[in-house]
């Protein structure tokens, strides 16, 4: 099961950013403390690590690299915090996200962001496993790996950042195959020659830490070392170069490492042995590296180890991540044929990641009959309820979807995946009131959205209840975080036009201009070419020419979603 494959540019991407940032290590047995008083931070300050961070991550929604779903941002963030909570650092800025490429790998990039590829979290065999991964590459934030890089190579890391800008500009411009690989070429041998001189050390001293992270937060110490294991018997098996993974390309492997690895977890799981009962966690020492939480007394009761419902959680997820990264039409045959002649195979989390690829090939009342035996199985599951509601709404059983949106909406109130499903639900042929209902439903979640789609939808809401300004606001975010900047500021400017504004929309809008330029100006200065700057100048499709995933207005916008109506003017009230 692998996605078809528009462009280069992802994977290209991805390996590229794997290359040059995730500095990835290797085996010598000298561990480094946490901090050292690095002058690291000197070359990139903590805040501009952030602000590099999310610049990456827009750029990649901008090439459709990203899985933006709720359900799975949600839990795949849950995850992580769970184990940045019992690592070294737990105080700073830290976001997960799944890429959309089959290949098995991970990543993580400056001001803590952590990608975890599509592929990968489809080959694991449970949640341990994905966690170990994960903690792995916490381990190479918290010990400042990605710093030090920066700081080990200080002639070098504009070299980086140019080749990473110009991959990203080759693939976003709609060039052909071999752009990407002509921008790489001049760059990338002296960029893998780099990442080889500190592999071995970073490398084991992230395993190191990972392992007792995954400890901590209760989880099997040896999923690491037994993953990756795995991942170097398949290598062996293929013993072919093109059937190595990834994740052993960029992070590799030898007997020693895995050793060393199993004879740390092997001492973890001996230690705990002798804790006493009860909870491991210090209050006092959580005090003294956790920022204060209101209202918690028991700090200790914050984070229990993972029960098998978690693990039935996981299950799911890794098929929703399954069906959404790849091809629907193929997975509803793999599914179904399985499902008949394999052993084994009929579970509920393969039922659950087939009704999920019906719906996405349009077979939603097939879909509604996949979910209900589970739910009679499983009566309280949200995910399992909100898979039906959505299933009902494609069969076009609208009004019982409404009726379970709303159940699930008091059950949970702003949780984003039934917020944003129950939102899209009123909207598409809804009144003006439901259309109101469906803005009111995503206004609180904007405070801390970054997610293009929450913004679109609400864009879409608010106009069909009548309020275009808020509505062309929110388009110019969708734009912003869809990767296209210029897109955003031209939105903007053109709504601050209207002579209907009034004095607090006004400063809103005149806010945010002031915010992104900055940011379109230092493209513009640098040349940077994207899908909406294409030769460095501000440029816009018409909205009545309007065409693509990334195109946002009232009649077009991402993922083929089309309201059918008219297209959106922001100068018009």
């Amino acid at each position: 099961m692998t996605m078809t494959p528009r462009r280069p540019a992802p994977r290209l991407l991805t390996a590229l950013i794997c290359t040059a940032l995730a500095c990835t290590a290797g085996a010598q047995q000298d561990v480094r403390l946490p901090d050292l008083g690095s002058s690291a931070n000197a070359l990139i300050s903590p805040q501009e690590a952030q602000d590099y961070g999310a610049s990456m991550l827009r750029q990649m929604r901008a090439l459709d690299m990203v899985v933006d779903d709720p359900l799975l941002d949600d839990y795949i963030n849950d995850l992580g915090f769970r184990l940045v909570a019992h690592c070294d650092k737990p105080k700073d800025h830290y976001a997960f996200f799944i890429v959309k490429d089959p290949e098995i790998n991970a990543f993580a990039a400056p001001g803590g962001y952590i990608a975890v590829n599509s592929g990968l979290i489809t080959i694991t065999r449970d949640e341990s496993e994905l966690a170990g991964v994960i903690a792995h590459e916490i381990g190479h934030i918290t010990q400042n790996h990605l710093q030090r890089a920066f700081e080990d190579s200080k002639k070098d890391a504009p070299l980086m950042a140019l080749v990473l800008l110009g991959a990203i500009a080759a693939g976003a411009g709609g060039h052909s195959g071999d752009a990407p690989m002509a921008v790489l070429a001049g760059g990338q041998g002296l960029i893998a020659q780099k990442s080889i001189n500190f592999t071995r050390k970073d490398e084991v001293e992230a395993d190191r830490v990972g392992i007792q992270t995954l400890a901590n937060a209760g989880f099997d110490p040896n999923a690491m070392a037994n993953f990756f294991e795995r991942m170097e018997d398949a290598m062996s098996a293929g013993a072919g170069g093109e059937d190595v993974p990834a994740l052993l390309q960029s992070h590799p492997v030898t007997t020693m490492r895995i050793s060393d690895a199993k004879a740390r977890a092997g001492a973890l799981i001996a230690a705990q042995k002798l804790r006493p009962a009860g909870s491991a966690m210090d209050k006092l020492q959580w005090e003294k590296s956790t920022a204060p939480m209101m209202f918690v007394k028991d700090p200790s009761a914050l984070m229990p180890a993972p029960k098998n419902g978690g693990l039935a959680t996981y299950a799911l997820m890794r098929e929703r991540v399954r069906v959404l990264a790849g091809d629907a039409p193929k997975l509803t045959i793999y599914y179904g044929s399985s499902l008949q002649h394999q052993r084994g195979f009929d579970t509920p989390a393969n039922r659950y990641g087939y009704a999920l690829a019906l719906m996405r090939s349009g077979r939603g009342a097939q879909a509604i009959d996949q979910l209900q035996p589970l739910l009679q199985s499983a009566p309280d599951s949200l995910i399992l309820k909100l898979a039906l509601a959505d299933a009902r709404l494609q069969a076009g059983q609208r009004a019982a979807a409404l009726a379970l949106y709303n159940a699930l909406n008091t059950q949970s109130p702003r949780n984003r995946a039934v917020a944003l499903a129950y939102a899209k639900a009123l909207t598409v042929e809804g009144d003006k009131g439901q259309a109101r209902l469906a803005a009111d439903l995503l206004r609180p979640l904007l405070d801390n959205a970054s997610e293009p789609e929450i913004y679109s939808t609400y864009a879409r809401a608010s106009d069909k209840a009548g309020d275009s300004v808020r509505a062309g606001e929110a388009f110019a975010d969708a734009s912003y975080y869809s990767g296209r900047p210029f897109d955003a500021m031209e939105q903007l400017k053109r709504l601050l036009k209207r002579d209907d504004l009034d004095y607090y929309a006004r400063v809103r809008i005149q806010a945010r201009i002031a915010e992104l330029t900055p940011l379109v100006l230092e493209l513009r200065k640098r040349k940077i070419q994207t899908e909406d700057n294409p030769d460095g100048k501000q440029q816009l499709q018409p909205r009545n020419d309007c065409s693509g995933r990334l195109c946002f207005g009232i009649g077009a916008g991402p993922a083929g979603m089309d309201s059918g109506a008219a297209p959106f003017d922001a100068t018009q009230p």
